[in-house]
Parts: C-alpha cells; sequence; structure tokens
C-alpha cells in the first residue's frame, strides 16, 4: 500500500494536495493498482505461493501474479496465496475518478501519540471475514480535542507507518456528502521523522483520508473502523466514493 505524503499547513498546500490527487487517481489505476486486482486465490495446506506461481500457465501480458501471505481466521496458522493484476480489467476500463472534498485546512489536526509498552493489539473486524475479527498491533493511542470533544484513537502498523482507519457520519449520508459506507483509511504523519515506539506529535490530515482498497475491488479483504475510530459527525474532508462509468458495480462484475 502506498503512503501518503506529510501533510501540509503551508500556504501552498491546497496545490499540494492537487498533485497529491492527482497521483492517487494515477495509482489506483496502474498495472498492479487497486482497480486491477482481479483474483486473490489462496492455496492449499502444503502448496506454497513460490511453487503455485512456478507452476501457472502462460498468462496474458496484462496480468501480473504476486505473492501474499495471512493468518487463518480460526487457527491462526499461516496461509500462502496468489493474487492477479490485470492492467485491462474491467474496473480500470470503467473508471472515471475518485470523488472528494475540497481541500480544507480546518482538517488538518495536530494530535498527540502516546504509545505503550509491548505489542499491544485491538481486534479488527474485516469486510469479508463474516463478523469475525483479526488482531492487529496498535503501538499507541493518538489523542486529540476537537469541538469540545475528547477522541483516543487506535491505528495499527502498516509496515512502519500508522494507519487509521476512521468511520463517520458521511459513511451514512445519501446526499452529496456521501463516503464509501464502509470507512475510509488515513496514515498518520509524523514531522519528527521519529518511531512508533517514541512519543510525540502526530498530524491527521483528514483531507488526505482515502477510499480503502475494498472499495476498489472486492477481492480485498479491508479492516472496519473499530468503536473508538468512529465519529458521531462528518468528516467533510478527503476522498468520497469511487465512480464508474456505463454503471460499471464491482459486486455485479463479481457475479459476471
Amino acid at each position: 500500500m502506498t503512503h501518503s505524503s506529510p501533510a501540509l499547513s503551508r500556504a501552498d498546500a491546497p496545490a499540494e494536495y492537487a498533485s497529491w490527487r492527482a497521483s492517487r487517481l494515477s495509482a489506483v489505476a496502474s498495472a498492479t493498482g487497486n482497480l486491477a486486482l482481479v483474483e486473490t486465490r489462496w492455496l492449499p495446506a502444503g502448496v506454497s505461493s513460490a511453487d503455485a506461481l512456478a507452476a501457472l500457465d502462460a498468462l496474458p501480458p496484462t496480468v501480473t501474479v504476486t505473492e501474499l501471505k495471512r493468518a487463518n481466521l480460526d487457527t491462526g496458522e499461516p496461509e500462502e496465496g496468489l493474487r492477479f493484476w490485470d492492467a485491462a480489467s474491467p474496473a480500470i476500463a470503467a473508471f472515471d475518478t475518485v470523488s472528494a472534498f475540497d481541500y480544507d485546512p480546518d482538517w488538518v489536526i495536530d494530535a498527540e501519540f502516546t504509545p505503550v509498552a509491548g505489542d499491544r493489539t485491538v481486534p479488527f473486524e474485516h469486510i469479508r471475514d463474516n463478523g469475525g475479527s483479526r488482531e492487529l498491533v496498535v503501538p499507541g493511542d493518538i489523542r486529540f480535542s476537537r469541538d469540545g470533544v475528547d477522541y483516543t484513537l487506535s491505528a495499527f502498523d502498516d509496515d512502519g507507518t500508522l494507519l487509521l482507519v476512521f468511520g463517520d457520519a458521511t459513511n451514512r449520508a445519501t446526499d452529496e456528502t456521501a463516503t464509501y459506507s464502509s470507512g475510509r483509511f488515513l496514515f498518520v504523519q509524523r514531522a519528527d521523522g521519529a518511531g512508533n515506539g517514541d512519543p510525540g506529535r502526530v498530524t491527521l490530515d483528514f483531507n488526505r483520508a482515502f477510499v480503502p482498497p475494498c472499495g476498489f475491488s472486492v477481492q480485498y479483504n479491508c479492516p472496519l473502523p473499530p468503536a473508538q475510530n468512529r465519529f458521531a459527525g462528518p468528516v467533510e474532508a478527503g476522498e468520497r466514493q469511487v465512480l464508474f462509468t456505463g454503471g460499471f458495480d464491482i459486486y455485479a462484475a463479481l457475479a459476471n
């Protein structure tokens, strides 16, 4: 997953935000971007992803195959699989844009990160686990106050960067403010360059909140916002929804 660049608070922030938006739209439609994922194939026990990859028949030139691993939800045992990415996927062909709110400097929030000792985990329900949850390492608490409300959020460690999965009232909206119904993602930025084991100030630039991968392809299994990461009010900043042309729908495409 590509991490966003540091949050901005300077006068040129809107222009740099526009550049980030353009890069984001290009990335999701790339040959191995979110829209390109057409199949996730989990392998039987005892079959390695390397062996399965070597045994594949010739594939179209537009297809790229990568390996992945996970822990079995019930047993915790490691599982291996393959992901198939198609630069000519129907989703890429039908992709229009990702709608977004206008840049709003009021949604660039300074917060305090307090690490916790050890590898604390928090259960995150995932969109395709039928109500089951997976324990993800949450290295500390992110605290801030807004409009008289104190928040303590949990962001998990995504390859060394804190990833916040959050929900808000726009997920349930039915007007032009509606966002992806399952919640959105946001990378937590540290201007001091410190690691997740160090306390300090962090920035939550909600203008860079983004639709999670499962909004682009049903082949992803995205975490859902835990209770402490759900805002009662609207967060009218960041990406809103993935838009396609010709009535294309990722769920209908799966059925076909």
